[in-house]
């Protein structure tokens, strides 16, 4: 039996999962316009475990966002993640956000095999950080920081868009590219945190640091 709890924070989405075995078993999520990971991730965690029968103690790991996305979201999900590993002596796995976003959307969508799927989280102004993803949730580039213009999408793809970032982009996009409303879920890490974990692929809990792509500024 492999319990992995799921902590997802790098947007205004604060969600947290139980994955068993790579199976979705429990989740707890709310959006709100104002970031309150600091006040619902850890009540949020509470509820989960009244949901099945487990406790905190039959944990294999703990999985979190890692980024990109917000400073003060991945400061309290990666801290909180930290916590529990420390507290229970178990694995961190991490994986990145648009890899969230993407495997979760292509859970429980089918996307043509000729259409790109372009994750993307706000990252202020005009700016977001996208990847773009073929059906298979595999990325096809690297994860980077873009302001979104007329001339930034290729007129000959089929693009679906997703993410609190995409919304930004309905001045300008061509009719290849379509705005579908999928915003970030820990739901989306189940298997990929089960992977990560079956294939030992940890993160050294003393000195792991969230992917903030873009340093902080005042």
């Amino acid at each position: 039996m492999t319990l992995i709890l799921n902590i997802e924070t790098s947007t205004k989405v604060c969600s947290v999962s139980l994955g068993l075995n790579g199976e979705l078993l429990a989740l707890k999520e709310e959006s709100s316009d104002k970031y309150i990971h600091s006040e619902k991730l850890n009540l949020f965690i509470e509820e989960l475990f009244t949901q099945v029968d487990y406790d905190l103690k039959d944990l294999a790991a703990v999985c979190v966002s890692k980024g990109p996305g917000s400073y003060t979201g991945l400061r309290i999900g990666v801290s909180s993640a930290k916590g529990f590993c420390y507290a229970l002596n178990i694995p961190l796995i991490s994986i990145d956000s648009l890899s969230v976003l993407a495997t979760g959307y292509l859970n429980n969508n089918v996307v043509d095999t000729n259409t790109i799927l372009m994750p993307m989280i706000d990252a202020r102004r005009m700016e977001v950080y996208l990847a773009a993803f073929n059906n298979k949730a595999e990325m096809h580039t690297s994860i980077s920081a873009e302001v979104i213009d007329e001339e930034f999408f290729e007129a000959t793809k089929e693009i679906i868009l997703i993410g609190d970032g995409a919304k930004k982009c309905n001045a300008v996009i061509p009719t290849n590219v379509s705005i579908e409303n999928y915003l970030s879920s820990s739901k989306g890490m189940t298997n990929l945190s089960y992977l990560k974990f079956s294939n030992k692929e940890f993160e050294d809990v003393a000195y792991f640091e969230p992917f903030y792509l873009k340093s902080f500024k005042f």
